[in-house]
């Protein structure tokens, strides 16, 4: 069973699309989780409208964390699934995107496990603006350069759930859910990255996610030390008490 987890936020202009390419490759016994953070616009309607015709869909509404970090959080709480797979609102998944996921956990026996597929980088168009977001951001695991700037984007990840039991609860000032995923199995598991292209990331004004690197040494210097302490508390310490059910 696939759980795809989606945090969304005022995304009405381009949910819809993303929905319809997720839901076209989630079999039956596969769920989608979606934490709308008190949205503002029409999102929250266009969501219970996919909710009402498609069973597949677990629908939480009404959350006010102000943080994707913890909007995410929320959502993995709520996933049954073997394997998580994250989703944001404003993308496009291609038709390969969970075939390749099943394929992978299914031939990789260690866990915990996580996995970083390839996309490609589109306007508000979807128009081509970058072949390869890996190859673009130089990414791959390693402590030191993915604590300087984070390469684990959460729209290209998905791993196994016993994973959860060492990230959740989420530390409450790590960076962002994606950086604190990927460094954690590092230290606790197995994490790949492979250049097989499964989607587009859709980069637009209201995009969280920048591929500059950037400096601001006093905020990366602060950070980075809160997210080194927790990867290795949690790790010393074990899973940090949520049991996967």
């Amino acid at each position: 069973m696939i759980s795809v987890c989606m945090a969304t936020y005022n995304g009405q202009r381009f949910i819809r699309r993303q929905l319809d390419t997720i839901l076209s490759q989630l079999a039956p016994g596969d769920e989608l989780v979606i934490s709308d953070d008190s949205s503002t616009d029409g999102t929250a309607l266009i969501l219970a409208e996919y909710a009402r015709a498609d069973l597949r869909i677990r629908l939480f509404t009404g959350q006010r964390f102000c943080s994707p970090i913890f909007n995410f959080e929320f959502a993995l709480l709520q996933a049954r699934g073997g394997i998580i797979v994250l989703a944001d609102q404003d993308d496009i998944w291609l038709p390969n995107k969970l075939s390749t996921v099943r394929g992978f956990f299914a031939a990789n026996v260690a866990r915990p496990l996580l996995l970083v597929l390839d996309g490609e980088v589109v306007d508000e168009t979807e128009s081509l603006l970058c072949p390869s977001v890996l190859e673009k951001l130089q990414a791959g695991p390693g402590f030191w350069k993915n604590l300087f700037d984070n390469r684990y984007l959460g729209c290209c990840m998905a791993f196994s759930s016993d994973l959860l039991g060492w990230a959740l609860p989420f530390p409450r000032l790590i960076p962002m859910h994606d950086m604190w995923l990927g460094q954690l199995c590092e230290r606790v598991g197995t994490t790949a990255f492979q250049p097989v292209v499964t989607m587009r990331y859709r980069k637009h004004s209201a995009s969280l996610t920048d591929f500059r690197i950037q400096f601001r040494p006093w905020l990366q210097i602060k950070r980075r030390v809160i997210l080194a302490a927790s990867l290795l508390w949690r790790s010393l310490r074990g899973g940090g008490g949520h049991e996967h059910t």
